[in-house]
């Protein structure tokens, strides 16, 4: 009995010990590159993002796009694995001479595994799998079931320099609605730590191999966090296109909490 007894003290110290001294705070946003980090089992984490204002101007016309209050919640599973769901609760796109479309956006359910230590020092790595249920208003989503598969990496560089890159495949939806292809991305890019500030840039680059047209996207990406305390941040984000497919400016702002 005096063993059962100290053994559950133990225990209950070891998990009290756990809950006060969290792994070192990780967002997904802001950027297109996923941190392979992988939250503490048994917390959770809201990202959200308050605006996202998308800008593309091209020959077949202007098109404005605004998302607010796009949300992400991050659930720690064990100590190596993470289930994470999103979605887009009010989306306003604008296309010149073809009016204004509002809805909702398409559900996000994702898994992400370490397949390094998350807890050790150095470059680490994860996979993460995911796929987006048609949810959305019709003309606001992907128009169907779709998915992915991400490769988070990372690798310190020392005096609080970080290099991170994420090379993606993507099962998207054709552009008649009829069938589905592959979309190849990635993202890599540098970020530099200054006391709670952490600034960085990126580039992106994606290719979505539709049957009926082949487009090439690109885009240079600048970042900002800044960390509130332990367990929050606010960010803002600028991404500027460097294609005819990319639009041409987004810019975005959200916050991060953990729970």
């Amino acid at each position: 009995m005096r063993q059962l007894l100290l053994a559950a003290v133990l225990a209950s110290l070891a998990t009290t010990a756990a809950a006060a001294d969290p792994r070192e705070f990780c967002a997904e946003r802001p950027g297109k590159a996923t941190p392979p980090c992988i939250l503490d089992a048994g917390r959770f984490q809201l990202e959200t993002g308050l605006a996202d204002a998308v800008f593309l101007r091209g020959r077949a016309g202007h098109e404005d796009t605004y998302t607010l209050g796009a949300s992400e919640v991050r659930f720690g599973v064990s100590s190596r694995t993470e289930i994470e769901a999103g979605w887009s609760p009010l989306i306003v796109d604008h296309q010149r001479g073809a009016g204004r479309t509002t809805g909702v956006g398409d559900a996000m359910l994702g898994v992400r595994t370490a397949l390094t230590d998350p807890d050790a020092d150095g470059p680490a790595a994860s996979i993460q799998g995911f796929v987006t249920a048609p949810t959305a208003t019709h003309g606001l989503g992907a128009g169907g079931w779709t998915g992915g598969l991400r490769l988070p990496l990372a690798m310190p560089l020392g005096h609080d320099l970080d290099l991170g890159a994420t090379p993606e495949v993507d099962l998207v939806r054709d552009a008649d609605g009829h069938g589905t292809h592959l979309a190849l991305q990635a993202a890599a890019g540098l970020s530099h730590g200054f006391g709670a500030l952490t600034a960085g840039a990126e580039l992106w680059g994606q290719v979505d191999d539709d049957p009926a047209h082949r487009a090439w996207q690109a885009s240079a990406d600048l970042t900002a966090a800044l960390m509130i305390g332990k367990n929050a941040q606010i960010d803002a984000g600028v991404n500027l296109g460097l294609t005819h497919a990319t639009p041409d400016v987004e810019i975005y702002a959200g916050v991060a909490r953990r729970f």
